[in-house]
């Protein structure tokens, strides 16, 4: 019985591992689409934010700590395909209060991937402007907070509807499944 459910543990946790790493695959690959696209706005940083799509369904589906998990594996491999330190930095820095804000609005109560998607947009704007302002000092970032923020928002609930109608396409599946 012991050997038994030590074999279907470390089943479930190879199954965990293996949808993790299709999810930060996806988080990747939605990074790469966003990297080739123009400036939509032609303000520079704002972006539709497609990766936030895989990590607030990973939130939804595993947990905050494997969103975060993900978030930081896409910054790192778009950071060294793409992008430099500062720009891993900034986008560090954005993960860590776009997930802060995403865990906390989730937990807290009736917030759908809607509004947790958009406050987490918007939490991810203020981290990089906080990264910005730290590392380069005397420049009056502070000014472009409101333009990010409203991006952010806007953002995050664009792709927070596309992560209800994803859910609840895979409801039965996610209910059902055991990752």
């Amino acid at each position: 019985m012991r050997v038994r459910s030590a074999v279907n543990q470390r089943e479930f946790s190879a199954r965990r591992v293996a949808y993790l790493g299709l999810l930060a695959s996806l988080a990747v690959l939605m990074g790469y689409v966003e990297a080739t696209l123009p400036g939509l706005s032609g303000i520079p940083g704002v972006k539709p934010g497609l990766c936030n799509i895989v990590i607030v369904f990973t939130l939804y589906a595993f947990g905050v700590p494997e969103a975060f998990l993900v978030s930081v594996a896409r910054i790192l491999v778009i950071g060294f395909l793409f992008g430099n330190l500062f720009s891993m930095i900034y986008s560090l820095a954005g993960t860590c209060f776009a997930i802060t804000a995403m865990a906390l609005l989730r937990g807290a109560g009736p917030f759908s991937p809607v509004g947790v998607s958009a406050a987490g947009g918007a939490a991810h704007n203020t981290g990089q402007l906080v990264a910005a302002c730290l590392l380069l000092p005397g420049i009056p970032f502070t000014r472009y907070l409101p333009l990010l923020l409203a991006a952010g928002c806007a953002a995050g609930a664009v792709n927070g509807l596309i992560v209800l109608a994803v859910t609840s396409k895979l409801g039965n599946i996610l209910k059902t499944s055991r990752f």
